[in-house]
């Protein structure tokens, strides 16, 4: 299946991009969300706006942002010939472990918003906010890889 893409190649790969910078925006947003959230639980007005704003990010960008990654990320591995067994492709295999990461995490953040709608945090303040860190980490990891191709 290599090169299956022939000239909407690049119009894959910006679609690609352009989706990737959308998730990661949701991505970073949503962390931030949940500690608001999380420290407004006391206020019963609070509560059901941050409900509203999280479902509204998860169903306007976040959710549709990752699948159409996934979607054209596979087209676009597929058409380096990943499945084909093609030699050189070791830094798309370790990108792939890192969105696989990043999309557990996707999921993690999502439950998160589950339990905080539910009113039962799990986590201290501090640690969520440890937590908000975790894309941009994952994301420069990716970046490098794509970019650098160190093997």
């Amino acid at each position: 299946m290599t090169n299956f893409l022939g000239s909407a190649y690049l119009w894959v790969k910006a679609a690609h991009v352009i989706f990737m910078v959308f998730w990661m925006a949701g991505l970073f947003i949503l962390p931030r969300y949940l500690v608001h959230h999380q420290e407004g639980l006391d206020d019963p007005a609070e509560r059901p706006r941050w409900i509203a704003r999280e479902a509204k990010l998860r169903a306007m960008i976040l959710t549709p942002s990752m699948i159409a990654v996934w979607v054209l990320g596979v087209a676009l591995a597929a058409n380096a010939g990943l499945f084909d067994g093609q030699p050189g492709l070791g830094w798309l295999h370790a990108k792939l472990l890192f969105v696989v990461l990043l999309t557990g995490y996707h999921g993690w953040a999502v439950a998160y918003t589950r339990k905080l709608a539910a009113g039962r945090p799990t986590l201290s303040a501090a640690r969520l906010r440890m937590f908000n860190e975790v894309p941009a980490l994952l994301v420069a990891v990716i970046v490098a890889l794509v970019i650098v191709k160190p093997f």
